[in-house]
C-alpha cells in the first residue's frame, strides 16, 4: 500500500486519497483482524466488557490578543500556555492521558495478562497534538497500533474529524468530517491499520432520529466501510413498541428508513446510560458484566457484553482514579470467565460461530414509532414534515433534535447564533466547492474544508453562549472570506494592497 503523507503544507491530511481508502477498506472487508491473535476463549466465557476512552480537545482562535486574527490552536495549547486560569493547570495530566494508554497495554501484556482498550480520537486533536510538537502521543499510540506483540490490546473507533454532532450537521458535511477522519488516521498510522478501524464512535454519543438525516447518517458510515456503531441506550428504540432495547447487552441491528422509503442498517453496540467517566474510571462495566450470564440468541448460546465509554482525560476521576483501577481490573479479569474484550473481536466470535446481523435484535432511532404509526415510508419528505409538525403540536415531548449521552441540553435550542452562520457557509461550501467539481487534492479545497470542520465542533455550543460561541462564529467568518477570495477571485480587503493579498489569506486562514 502507498502510505498517506501526515501533512500536505500546513494542514493535515484530510482529503484527497479517497480511492486509495476504498480500496485498501474494501480489500479488508470480510476478513478477520482481530480473532485469530485475539486469545480469548469465547466459546468458554460467562460474559464480557468493553470500555472506550474518548479523546477530543478543540481547536480555537486564540492564538493571540485580537480575535479575528488569532492563530488556530489547540486548546490545549492555550490550557498550557495559562495554567494560571482556571482549571488550565490539568493541561500537562491531559498530555499523559492522551499518551498513556500506550505505556499500559505493552506493561500489562508483558505481564501475560490480556488487556483491552477501545480508542477514540477527534482529527482536531489529532492536529492540535502534532502541531503543538507532542510527538510522544503519537509514537506511543503507534506502538499500540501496529505492533503486532501489542496490537491485539487496542482497538481504534472512527470518529468525525471535527467532533461534529451529527444530528444538526449538514449531512453532506458529516460524510466528509467522516471521510476525513478516515484520511487522517491513515495518514498517521498506514492505511493497514486504517482498515481494522471496524466501528464507529459519534461525538456526544449523538443519534439522529429525523428518518431522512438518520438514514444518511447511516449510510455514510456504510458507504465508508464501518461494520458497526456506538450507541447510548436511550437513543434508540424498539420498533415494536418503542421502548428502550430489553436485551441491551447483546448487539442490535440499527435500521434507519427514509420518507423515500429506502432503508439501511448497521450494526449497533448499546453503551449503557450512566455516570460515564466514574463508570469507566472505577470499571463500573467489569463489575456489572460480572454478574451476568450466557444468553440465547438465534438458538446459540452467546456471552453478553457491557459496553461503556467515556471521556478518557476529563475529570478527576479519569485523571486520577482509572490508572490504578484499570490495572486492578485487567489482572483479574484476564484469562477468567469475564475477560474484557474489544467489540470486533466479539462480533468476529458471533459470526464464526454461524451468528449474521439477521439474528441480531432490531432498534431505530427515538420518536420513530410515531412516525411510522401515523406516516408510510415512501409518501415522500413533504407529507413527513406535515407528520413531523402535527405530532409537535400534539405532544411537547416529541422532537427530532436526535438524542445523545447529554439530553439535558440540547445542540440546536438556543445556539441559533451559532447554528445560523454554520448552516450559511455549509451552503456556500456545497455551491461553490462541492457542486463546482474542485477537486479534493486541490489546496484550496483542503483549507476550505480544514476551516468548515474546524467550525462545526461540537464545543461551541456544548459550553454554552460567550466565548465558546463567539470562537464558532470567527471561524465561521474565516470559512466565508476563504470561499470568497479562493473560490470567487473577490478581492483582498481594501486596506491589505496586492503584495501582501497572499499573507492576508494566510492570516485569514491560520
Amino acid at each position: 500500500m502507498t502510505e498517506l503523507q501526515e501533512y500536505v503544507g500546513e494542514l493535515p491530511n484530510i482529503s484527497g486519497s479517497e480511492g486509495a481508502i476504498d480500496q485498501a477498506i474494501k480489500e479488508s472487508q470480510g476478513k478477520t483482524i482481530f480473532l485469530n491473535e485475539s486469545g480469548i476463549d469465547f466459546a468458554n466465557i460467562r460474559s464480557a466488557v468493553a470500555v472506550a476512552l474518548h479523546m477530543q480537545q478543540p481547536l480555537i482562535p486564540a492564538g493571540g490578543p485580537d480575535l479575528q486574527t488569532a492563530e488556530i490552536i489547540s486548546n490545549l495549547k492555550y490550557m498550557m500556555d495559562n495554567q494560571h486560569i482556571g482549571d488550565n493547570h490539568n493541561a500537562p495530566v491531559f498530555h499523559w492521558c492522551y499518551k498513556r494508554m500506550g505505556e499500559f497495554i505493552p506493561n500489562l501484556i508483558d505481564e501475560g495478562k490480556q488487556p483491552r482498550v477501545m480508542l477514540e480520537y477527534s482529527g482536531v486533536l489529532f492536529h492540535g497534538l502534532r502541531k503543538m510538537g507532542l510527538h510522544d502521543v503519537f509514537d506511543n499510540l503507534k506502538r499500540v497500533t501496529n505492533d503486532p506483540n501489542y496490537r491485539r490490546g487496542v482497538e481504534w473507533l472512527g470518529a468525525p474529524w471535527g467532533h461534529a454532532v451529527a444530528p444538526s450537521t449538514p449531512m453532506q458535511d458529516y460524510r466528509l468530517h467522516v471521510r476525513a477522519w478516515q484520511h487522517h488516521f491513515a495518514a498517521i498510522f498506514g492505511l493497514e491499520a486504517l482498515t481494522r478501524v471496524r466501528g464507529f464512535s459519534p461525538a456526544e454519543m449523538a443519534l439522529p432520529n429525523h428518518p431522512d438525516v438518520a438514514y444518511e447518517f447511516v449510510k455514510t458510515l456504510k458507504d465508508c466501510g464501518y461494520q458497526w456503531v456506538l450507541v447510548q441506550e436511550h437513543t434508540v428504540e424498539q420498533p415494536e413498541d418503542g421502548w428502550t432495547p430489553q436485551r441491551r447487552h447483546l448487539p442490535h441491528l440499527l435500521k434507519a428508513t427514509n420518507s423515500a422509503g429506502e432503508t439501511v442498517s448497521i450494526i449497533a453496540i448499546i453503551k449503557t446510560q450512566g455516570s460515564d467517566t466514574k463508570l469507566v474510571a472505577q470499571m463500573q462495566p467489569y463489575y456489572e458484566a460480572k454478574g451476568l450470564s450466557r444468553e440465547t440468541l438465534a438458538g446459540q448460546s452467546v456471552p453478553p457484553i457491557v459496553t461503556q465509554i467515556a471521556d478518557g482525560e476529563n475529570g478527576g476521576v479519569m485523571m486520577n482514579e482509572f490508572p490504578h483501577k484499570y490495572f486492578e481490573v485487567v489482572r483479574e479479569a484476564s484469562w477468567s470467565d469475564t475477560p474484557l474484550v474489544n467489540v470486533t473481536e466479539y462480533l468476529e466470535y458471533l459470526f464464526a460461530s454461524g451468528l449474521t446481523e439477521a439474528d441480531f435484535p432490531v432498534v431505530q432511532p427515538i420518536k420513530q414509532k410515531q412516525i411510522w404509526d401515523n406516516f408510510k415510508p415512501g409518501d415522500g419528505p413533504d407529507k413527513l414534515e406535515k407528520i413531523i409538525e402535527k405530532l409537535k403540536r400534539e405532544d411537547h415531548q416529541f422532537h427530532m433534535d436526535g438524542g445523545s449521552w447529554t439530553n439535558n441540553i440540547s445542540w440546536v435550542k438556543g445556539y441559533e447564533n451559532v447554528l445560523d452562520p454554520m448552516q450559511k457557509i455549509s451552503v456556500q461550501f456545497s455551491e461553490k466547492v462541492l457542486n463546482s467539481g474542485v477537486s479534493t487534492d486541490d489546496p484550496r479545497y483542503r483549507n476550505a474544508l480544514f476551516h468548515l470542520m474546524t467550525s462545526q465542533t461540537s464545543c461551541y455550543r456544548y459550553w454554552g453562549q460567550g466565548l465558546w460561541t463567539d470562537y464558532g462564529r470567527e471561524i465561521c467568518r474565516r470559512v466565508e472570506n476563504i470561499l470568497d477570495y479562493d473560490f470567487d477571485n473577490v478581492p483582498a480587503p481594501a486596506e491589505v494592497s496586492p503584495k501582501k493579498k497572499s499573507t492576508a489569506k494566510k492570516k485569514a486562514t491560520a
